[in-house]
């Protein structure tokens, strides 16, 4: 059996995401909750029909309550260690199809402060560099701006810490260390961070007292933060925050996800032509040696990354992709097709998520802020009920 790790901080090897439901204690998105997205989506979303968002916790009773009159908030983010690849971005889109579904609210947090004491190389300056560009890249993709509220970890420590606390003083070392694997040479900052992630879970009670859930969309190694967090949720006066969990864009080497420490692995949001048809060119696929060979025994799309992100990003049409499998099987298509193709399509896309990037101003990613947002001292006094 191919050994696997999957930590919120690395992921190793070839998942197997059907171990990784039992390792984790997760639920398989299973008929009951397709039904009730149908009822609350108007259709099985993209990434679920394609098996990318794949298991939860609770997103059952989220979406039982929602048809009932409750509504819930939503809650991701993202760690700014490096420049956004493509891999980053699965959760934020999903996560804003979901925000357009329901109309609802998005907590959005940028955890500076875990990649600066995790990353003991990085200096302040990086990180907060690396903050405002993967925010002004989230952006990007056209969050409502009314309806969004950006979390910078550092900046907005002020608007989490009595949140942070009052988690803290429920979860213990041994259990954190238990979870996360932290040894006596971590940092007690990182033993601390999980007490700030937990926050946004319980924040938009505060927001607007008319949600009764928190739902979050995120990749399945951030899972073990929610965990602790249900742990001590009831005991704070909440509800247990609620989870869709997704899989990991393979990176172009065929081994594991794309990683920001290995730049031939992933395509960036940044990328140029050059690097995008360099990488692409040069991505695992699932052909034959030679044209002769894939022509007569057909090639594997099962384990082909260029396949892969026709499925995951882009080929939106169901029929088409299946079209597209069952030649790359027969052989009637060549990898060099396929691949010229996902070049033209990738090209496309970054050049005009590039183009809405650079339109982007300070003042734009301001209006996004949570402290421009949500007057400080009307927090302080609602926070007044924690327990």
């Amino acid at each position: 059996m191919t050994e696997f790790e999957v930590t919120p901080w690395e992921v190793k090897g070839e998942v197997d995401y059907n171990r990784l439901i039992s390792i984790f204690g997760v639920k398989k998105i299973d008929e009951k909750v397709l039904d009730l997205m149908r009822k609350v989506f108007g259709e099985i979303p993209f990434y679920v029909r394609r098996g990318i968002f794949y298991s939860h916790r609770d997103l059952d009773v989220v979406l039982q309550d929602y048809l009932n009159g409750l509504p819930f908030y939503l809650y991701t983010g993202r760690g700014p260690s490096g420049p956004m690849h493509l891999g980053h971005i699965i959760p934020i889109m999903f996560t804003k199809y979901i925000q357009e579904k329901v109309d609802t609210i998005l907590l959005l947090q940028v955890t500076s402060d875990e990649k600066y004491m995790y990353h003991e190389t990085m200096t302040k300056e990086q990180i907060k560099s690396y903050t405002i560009d993967n925010i002004r890249d989230i952006l990007a993709l056209g969050f409502d701006v009314e309806k969004t509220y950006v979390i910078d970890d550092i900046r907005h420590i002020n608007y989490l810490y009595q949140l942070a606390i009052s988690v803290a003083r429920r979860i213990t070392y041994s259990t954190v260390r238990a979870t996360f694997g932290f040894t006596g040479d971590t940092n007690i900052g990182m033993i601390f961070y999980m007490s700030i992630q937990a926050t946004p879970a319980f924040l938009g009670y505060f927001i607007d007292n008319k949600f009764k859930h928190c739902l979050i969309p995120a990749a399945i190694d951030q899972d073990p933060f929610w965990r602790l967090t249900r742990d001590i949720a009831n005991k704070l006066g909440f509800p247990k925050p609620s989870q869709i969990h997704g899989k990991f864009l393979p990176s172009l080497k065929a081994s594991g996800k794309m990683s920001t420490s290995q730049p031939e692995t992933a395509l960036y949001l940044s990328d140029d032509k050059k690097a995008v048809r360099r990488k692409i060119l040069d991505a695992f696929t699932g052909g034959q040696a030679t044209a002769k060979l894939q022509r007569e025994l057909g090639g594997n799309p099962d384990i082909c990354t260029v396949y892969a992100y026709y499925k995951y990003i882009f080929e939106e049409d169901d029929k088409k992709l299946m079209e597209r499998y069952e030649k790359c099987k027969s052989g009637t298509i060549l990898c060099g097709e396929c691949k010229q193709e996902l070049i033209s399509r990738v090209c496309a896309f970054l050049q005009k998520h590039q183009e809405n990037k650079e339109a982007i101003t300070e003042s734009d990613v301001e209006a996004y802020m949570l402290d421009n947002k949500l007057k400080f001292e009307e927090l302080i006094k609602a926070y007044e009920m924690l327990r």
